[in-house]
């Protein structure tokens, strides 16, 4: 997705102490799924009919 119409996606980064936070519109850009890739794996992320986050391999 990433390079795609809007170019990258740039989390705020506020230090070490605190984690990247993301709104989850952004990265999902109006679809239902997204594929995350971590270390050469892929990995699904996903929207529920329930509304809810599901990550799997």
């Amino acid at each position: 997705m990433i390079g795609e119409d809007m170019g990258p996606l740039r989390p705020t980064n506020l230090g070490p102490s605190v984690p990247a936070r993301v709104v989850s519109s952004d990265l999902f850009r109006g679809g239902r799924e997204i594929v995350i890739l971590h270390h050469g794996q892929e990995y699904r992320l996903f929207i529920t009919k329930a509304d809810k986050l599901i990550l799997t391999k």
